[in-house]
């Protein structure tokens, strides 16, 4: 019996919850011929997203799509060694416009292997001068484009970009881009400070050159459905009290939900209820500790201490306000400023914008309630 509630990677729509509104909202984006940048934080299903448009573009035979992930990447030559090597996995030899893509590519002469298990093809470029890899990626995106076939590509963590040596990248990859008539883009990061600036300051060369989509929580209504019916579906049953106290505990994010329902789902019994719930939830804090405990050896006594409060109190308004600051303990205005900085930086914490106005919140949703304790 598959396990239903997938915690990596995506394999179909069948284990895909929701999601609706932003997948036509991609789509239509990319039939009306405007870029997408994809904003959300870590492990809120930003990737899988991407592979659900992707497998819909794909299943009506609208467009080829790439997905290639940046997260890696350090610089351009970096860069180009990722697209030229996904490029050819997607499009492999046996297949005509295979057969020209590598033509191509050996004509920008880098060192070609292959995969001794998968026999997929890894290009790897050593480039000396920035002006080669600006060419082999004007030639590479001017051979996509002349293929008269409609092209999308993900870059994602694209925020990745602003690490790399080469200060000119953005301008490089802005001039190259704008040109292209058959090739839609989808730029994602969970970094949306970052990404943000890329494409909404006026100074940088993306500026204003997508339209940007904020990825959310899944709502309650759309989960409990799906989990419901996923135990349903395998002849088991789980009570909404578990449900309920599951997308409590996990605050909705959809890693964590996955992770918890996967562990439920895994037990012998074929009814889950309350109890069950939480020893899944004390197991994987269990499981954990080991790692959480490292972090401590890692942050400073500030730090730790700020991270504690932050969990504690789980989303914090006013980092600053009196009463949370003597509440724990937190010391001088100068001090929590810089903890917060160095937890944003670190990505233990993340600032998040609503309604009601900024918040600070622990990243990790097993350790906020690991800290709780």
């Amino acid at each position: 019996m598959k396990n239903p509630f997938l915690i990596s990677g995506y394999s179909g729509p069948v284990y895909f919850c929701d999601r609706e509104e932003e997948t036509g909202h991609i789509i239509r984006n990319i039939e009306n011929g405007v870029n997408t940048t994809l904003l959300s934080i870590r492990r809120i299903g930003k990737t899988g997203l991407i592979r659900h448009v992707f497998y819909k573009i794909e299943d009506q035979k609208k467009a080829f799509c790439v997905y290639i992930d940046l997260y890696a990447t350090q610089n351009m030559n970096d860069f180009m060694n990722e697209f030229a090597t996904t490029l050819a996995k997607k499009f492999p030899e046996k297949k005509s416009i295979g057969k020209k893509l590598m033509h191509l590519l050996k004509g920008l002469r880098p060192l070609i292997q292959f995969n001794g298990l998968t026999g997929e093809p890894e290009i790897s470029f050593e480039f000396t001068q920035e002006s080669q890899i600006t060419y082999s990626l004007q030639s590479l995106f001017a051979f996509l484009e002349n293929q008269n076939i409609q092209i999308v590509i993900a870059f994602d963590e694209f925020q990745q970009i602003n690490e790399y040596p080469e200060k000119n990248t953005e301008a490089v990859l802005r001039t190259i881009i704008q040109t292209l008539k058959n090739i839609q883009f989808i730029f994602s990061g969970s970094s949306k400070h970052l990404l943000i600036d890329i494409f909404n300051n006026s100074k940088r060369p993306f500026f204003a050159s997508t339209q940007a989509i904020q990825l959310g929580f899944i709502p309650d209504d759309k989960y409990v459905p799906y989990i419901k019916a996923h135990f349903e579906q395998n002849k088991k049953e789980i009570s909404e009290e578990a449900i309920s106290f599951i997308l409590k505990w996990t605050k909705s994010h959809t890693y964590y939900t996955q992770v918890v329902c996967n562990r439920v789902f895994s037990f012998p019994n074929k009814k889950i209820i309350l109890q069950d719930v939480y020893r899944a939830c004390n197991q994987l804090l269990k499981e954990q500790e080991i790692v959480f405990f490292q972090y401590r050896n890692l942050l400073t006594t500030g730090q730790w201490n700020v991270l504690k409060a932050i969990a504690k109190e789980g989303n914090v308004y006013q980092i600053l306000e009196k009463r949370f600051v003597q509440k724990y303990n937190l010391g001088s205005t100068s001090s929590i400023q810089r903890s917060v900085a160095a937890l944003v930086k670190k990505e233990m914490i993340y600032e998040e914008q609503e309604e009601r106005g900024s918040f600070y919140a622990v990243y990790d949703c097993f350790l906020s309630r690991w800290l709780e304790k």
